[in-house]
């Protein structure tokens, strides 16, 4: 499963635990089960309550980069760090998912 939270690191990098050693609860939102090749079972993506508050508007992307993460995240060891890509959804992608614009300055919206 992945995670990703405001808690350390930048905010860019979600950590990944095996299946059931990171417990969620009503502080956590889950957002979605990625798909990925050559990987069983989908894989749970959750994110803090409050980090979702910040990042709603935007399509998140997952990628993997050559570096070094967090030595709590499964990919320490493999000389690489997952990483997540963002943009601002559209307002046509905001309305379809029921989420007013966000402002982006006083009195304006995107």
């Amino acid at each position: 499963m992945f995670h990703q939270s405001g808690g350390c690191c930048d905010g860019s990098s979600p950590m990944c635990f095996p299946a059931g050693d990171f417990i969620t609860s009503e502080a956590d939102v889950h957002l979605a089960d990625l798909v990925v090749e050559q990987v069983d079972a989908p894989i749970g993506f959750w994110m803090s309550v409050s980090q979702y508050e910040y990042w709603k508007h935007t399509h998140l992307t997952v990628d993997v980069v050559k570096g070094r993460g967090s030595g709590f995240s499964v990919e320490a060891p493999e000389g690489v760090r997952f990483l997540i890509r963002s943009r601002l959804f559209s307002d046509e992608e905001s309305a379809a998912l029921g989420l007013e614009a966000p402002k982006v300055g006083p009195g304006t919206t995107h």
